[in-house]
């Protein structure tokens, strides 16, 4: 049975036969292994040749540039010393400047110290003019009470009364006064009742479009529409109208008026068109807005 088992499977007996096949066809398509070995060598001998003139190359560079640094003619270095000479020089004129400044500065310093301690020394002489406003105060207050008492040791009784009499006086002007401006308060709020009396107030309007609806296709929308339109009332505007079709040939009138609400009322308005009876099958409002 294991017999029969393993011949009924299918194996590849022959395959090292096809994989020699195609290693003699590549080989024959690129040449030996032994050439492509050989390749490699000669292109590994290529690089190092190519690095070695590189070397060279810089070799040469460097011993340029150490011959072109190499000390030059001695009129050069004559140059380079009047150079340095005239650099040390400016360097000195330079310092001797900047010390000048120095000096300069501390002097500025000192003199703004001294003004600033003078500043001070001078502020205590202004002192004295804001203390003198202060007492100023006090013998207003001093006055009256001398004034006061030598009155009451001197003047006799009666001349109290007298002074008991004025006071009352005084007290009856002040009701007199109190009574005045109370009229004139009174006068002023009944003028202003008069005047928001008088001021018109807001009117509240409305925006009505309304859709007339005919009897049928042969009623004159013409004649309809002149007909409503000479329904006049006070607040009332008519505007824009439009035939708009319904139907089977059939238009109803779209209108569009303004009126006043305390005035003109949608019923009322309804009533007064359906009284064209012979013109007018129906009423209906297609839109209302306020304004």
């Amino acid at each position: 049975m294991a017999v029969d088992h393993f011949l009924s499977e299918k194996i590849w007996f022959d395959k090292y036969k096809y994989d020699d096949a195609e290693r003699r066809y590549y080989e024959q398509m690129n040449g030996p292994v032994g050439g492509s070995a050989q390749q490699q060598e000669n292109g590994a001998s290529t690089i190092l040749r190519d690095i070695a003139r590189a070397r060279e190359n810089i070799q040469k560079s460097l011993a340029g540039s150490a011959n072109t640094t190499s000390p030059g003619p001695p009129g050069d270095q004559n140059d380079l010393l009047s150079r340095i000479s005239h650099l040390e020089v400016e360097n000195q004129n330079l310092r001797s400047v900047v010390a000048d400044l120095q000096m300069a500065i501390f002097k500025l310093e000192s003199r703004l110290n001294a003004l600033e301690k003078s500043s001070t020394s001078h502020q205590p002489a202004a002192v004295p003019p804001t203390q003198k406003v202060e007492p100023f105060s006090v013998p207003s207050k001093k006055v009256e009470l001398p004034s006061a008492s030598p009155a009451k040791k001197v003047e006799p009784p009666a001349a109290e009364e007298d002074d008991d009499d004025d006071i009352d006086l005084f007290g009856s002007d002040d009701e007199e006064e109190d009574q005045e401006a109370a009229k004139v308060r009174e006068e002023r709020l009944r003028q202003y009742a008069e005047k928001k009396a008088k001021k018109p107030g807001l009117i509240a309007k409305s925006s009505i479009l309304l859709d007339v609806k005919p009897w049928d296709d042969e009623t004159d929308m013409a004649k309809m529409e002149e007909c409503v339109r000479s329904i006049h009332m006070d607040g009332l505007v008519w505007g824009a109208s439009k035939l708009v079709p319904v139907g089977y040939g059939i238009k109803k009138l779209q209108i569009q008026c303004v009126v006043e609400d305390d005035k003109v009322g949608t019923d009322i308005l309804e009533e007064e068109i359906t009284k064209f009876e012979d013109y007018v099958q129906s009423v209906d409002i297609a839109a209302f807005n306020k304004i």
